[in-house]
């Protein structure tokens, strides 16, 4: 009896997939990922530069870009009909759009509040929306990724009490459209990663005191001995947008080194 490769599931070539906050660090690393697994991917972000950039870094046959954010539903609409009119359909979307504002709770005027909650939230509800439409009406299932954090299950003694919560609801989101979807084979899932490195975080991979200290303490956290890169994320996310994960819905995929075992 022979015995088959399981490599074919983790296939993506052909596939279109939208991707959310795509001039971000994990979204930039998923678009150059996915492309080289000949992967379609349709980039959505604010920064139409950064969009146009990482474009011309990947095949120009396998993307397209739309300066949209999903701020309304017209804006997460725009993204899932760019996706249709560049290739025809969509598959998958990873949903890395996202913000944070640190303060103590006290401090926190509610407007920052409402910007991570819009950003994190209402954001990720809105494009599920436009892109169940889409894979419900072409009937053939497909795979939501949502990016959640560590910091939806863990609180943070540094000012977190919009971020954590925030995150905290796209974990039940993802379970909740999990549950709605099932049925129609669309698959959700959240990938949820801790401290990996982007600009907002450059800082703590930095050798002067601040970004030592703060590096130790989370080292001391995390049994990998180490933070994360962008590209960490990689396999994860074919895993998830491919048929590898046909069984896996409803489900948070800690990225984390370990951190949340400790």
């Amino acid at each position: 009896m022979s015995v088959v490769s399981p490599l074919h599931l983790f296939d993506v070539e052909g596939r279109t997939v939208l991707i959310t906050g795509a001039s971000g660090a994990l979204g930039s690393a998923a678009a150059r990922a996915l492309a080289a697994a000949g992967a379609n991917v349709v980039l959505a972000g604010g920064n139409a530069d950064a969009l146009e950039l990482l474009a011309g870094e990947l095949p120009k046959e396998r993307v397209a870009t739309v300066h949209r954010r999903p701020d309304s539903p017209a804006d997460a609409e725009a993204m899932v009909a760019r996706a249709v009119e560049a290739f025809g359909r969509l598959d998958g979307v990873l949903a890395s759009a996202g913000v944070n504002k640190v303060a103590p709770i006290v401090d926190m005027p509610v407007a920052d509040f409402e910007t991570v909650m819009d950003a994190n939230v209402r954001g990720a509800w809105l494009t599920c929306q436009a892109v169940g439409r889409q894979l419900l009406a072409q009937g053939e299932g497909g795979s939501v990724v949502l990016v959640s954090s560590t910091r939806g299950r863990l609180g943070h003694p540094a000012g977190y009490s919009a971020y954590s919560p925030s995150k905290a609801a796209v974990d039940l989101l993802a379970k909740s459209l999990a549950a709605e979807w099932g049925k129609d084979g669309i698959r959700v899932n959240a990938l949820a990663p801790t401290v990996f490195r982007s600009e907002l975080t450059a800082w703590m991979y930095t050798d002067d005191d601040k970004g030592r200290a703060t590096r130790e303490t989370m080292l001391s956290r995390i049994p990998l001995g180490r933070l994360a890169e962008p590209d960490d994320f990689s396999g994860a996310l074919v895993y998830l947008l491919s048929d590898a994960s046909a069984f896996l819905t409803g489900q948070v995929l800690y990225l984390d080194g370990g951190y949340t075992s400790c």
